[in-house]
């Protein structure tokens, strides 16, 4: 009798794909604009790429050394969060850049908050707007040897026309995983296929944001306009990667959803009315420190005393 009742600790009920094999899964998703960043900005793309990973990679395993914690370098997360702020970096961004940005992530953001699945924002994120904030030339200076000038959010903006074509293949200005959306939408179609994450936030999230641009951006239904502004910018591998991140996403289905209207909202606010022509980092950080709210709004209500009657 006694050993009936053990009970271990939660979660009681498990999926059959380790973090180790969803990170792998991200990882592999994350190539396709990966490579083509690297092909369309060049050699420095790829050693800041690898910079920032080994930052993630080595801050989490000194992090575990010096408090004598058990290594978690091996479940990959800190490769998939090194990957993701490197593709919201400019290309010629300086190297201690990554390292900073890096650091930031894995040390204050992740590990001094318990380490992965108890951060409160998404590392990457977090720290890329961070760097915003501290290097704000730096991390707003997009100029390289091919492209130069304005990036085309930034023309859409000003009120000038864009080549729509040359953004979805990726042949513009912007962070080294932003620009082609073929390669995002690729990546994210094999995590859809493989079951990693669904089409609730992002769904949610892109169709909300496209109904804010025809009700409040003063041009109405103009697909031009609209087709820019989601080739542009951040707006898929944020929708597709980040705001997915099991971590700080809601868990409840209604939850997803009312997230992924909050972050359409808070994205065509910053686009239409803000300073800046992007917008996506700031929305998923807000939208991260509001899933507290949107789960206890959202989760249901057990039957009996003190909940809901049948």
């Amino acid at each position: 009798m006694n050993e009936l009742r053990k009970v271990s600790s939660n979660p009681h009920i498990r999926m059959p794909v380790s973090t180790q094999m969803i990170m792998l899964c991200v990882i592999i998703a994350l190539l396709p604009t990966t490579i083509f960043g690297i092909w369309n900005f060049g050699l420095h793309a790829l050693v800041l790429i690898l910079v920032t990973i080994a930052s993630t990679v080595l801050g989490e395993w000194i992090f575990d050394l010096i408090c004598k914690k058990e290594n978690t370098v091996t479940d990959l997360s800190a490769v998939v969060t090194g990957l993701l702020l490197a593709l919201n970096l400019p290309p010629r961004a300086p190297w201690w850049i990554g390292v900073i940005g890096g650091l930031f992530a894995i040390v204050v953001v992740k590990m001094l908050f318990g380490g992965l699945g108890q951060n409160f924002m998404n590392p990457a994120l977090a720290a890329r707007c961070f760097l915003l904030i501290s290097f704000t030339s730096i991390m707003t200076n997009f100029d390289t040897d091919t492209y130069s000038g304005a990036t085309p959010l930034a023309s859409l903006k000003a009120g000038e026309s864009v080549n729509i074509y040359n953004m979805v293949i990726g042949k513009t200005a912007g962070t080294i995983g932003e620009t082609s959306m073929i390669a995002i939408v690729a990546g994210a179609c094999f995590l859809l296929l493989m079951g990693i994450i669904d089409l609730r936030i992002p769904g949610t999230y892109i169709v909300t944001f496209v109904i804010f641009l025809c009700l409040f951006s003063g041009r109405g239904i103009d697909f031009d306009y609209i087709a820019g502004n989601l080739a542009g910018g951040g707006l898929m591998l944020g929708a597709f990667f980040m705001a997915t991140d099991y971590v700080t996403r809601p868990i409840t289905k209604k939850g997803q959803y009312l997230y992924g209207v909050l972050l359409g909202i808070l994205t065509g606010l910053f686009r239409v009315f803000g300073a800046s022509a992007e917008g996506v980092s700031y929305a998923i950080i807000l939208g991260n420190l509001l899933v507290p709210l949107i789960e206890k709004i959202s989760f249901p209500k057990p039957f009996g005393r003190g909940g809901e009657k049948a």
